[in-house]
């Protein structure tokens, strides 16, 4: 009987068994199960980083309408909704060693001043990690010795960025190769997915942290 199969269910631990065991022999139809959700970590971040590492996520700025984002350790350092993003280019210094904000500055490189951006890039301390990420345009403005400096953070876009390209960036001072972090999209007629504009680019990962230097 139904009850005799329900009790021996129970009895071995079997509930969900019995349960539908139980909706077979009254026609009844069990709910599927849902699918589990694919887990997420810091920053949306498919896979956990490795100790002594930064997670982070970049995305460039929609056309000229939505803007960048910058996530480090699932903490929104620029977004929109921070009120704290501007056209050009979004940047975040951040202590390499701890991994401290230092600061967070935008840079209009359209109608504003190179200088700037240079007064806040050429004291940067030896391991000091940067996070760009460009909004509307990122390039009219730099000059010769703005992507010199970004070239030395670890940049191989920054000599040839252009008008309205998408860009994301994660250098560091004293970096002794080219970045793996690094993504650009050229503003082409031909390929924009926006009226004048290229598609928004994102880019996740680790960051290692740096030892202490010796003193």
């Amino acid at each position: 009987t139904w009850g005799a199969v329900g009790v021996q269910c129970l009895a071995q631990g079997h509930l969900s068994h019995g349960i539908r065991l139980f909706l077979s022999f009254i026609g009844g139809q069990e709910e599927p199960t849902p699918e589990p959700r694919p887990r997420k970590y810091k920053c949306g971040l498919s896979a956990p980083c490795p100790l002594k590492h930064l997670a982070f996520r970049l995305t460039s700025g929609a056309a000229n309408v939505i803007g960048p984002k910058i996530c480090l350790e699932d903490k929104i350092l620029v977004s929109s909704a921070k009120n704290n993003v501007g056209r050009g280019l979004n940047i975040a210094l951040v202590n390499g060693v701890n991994g401290d904000v230092l600061e967070i500055k935008a840079f209009d490189m359209w109608a504003g001043d190179v200088s700037e951006l240079l007064k806040f890039l050429r004291p940067l301390h030896e391991g000091t990690l940067i996070f760009v990420a460009s909004f509307d345009d990122p390039a009219t403005k730099l000059n010769d010795e703005a992507r010199r400096i970004f070239e030395e953070l670890g940049s191989t876009a920054a000599k040839e960025l252009s008008f309205r390209d998408s860009w994301v960036f994660v250098g560091a001072k004293g970096i002794e190769n080219k970045s793996p972090f690094e993504q650009r999209m050229k503003n082409s007629k031909s390929s924009n997915k926006y009226e004048g504009w290229p598609e928004s680019l994102e880019m996740d990962g680790c960051i290692p942290l740096r030892a202490p230097l010796e003193t």
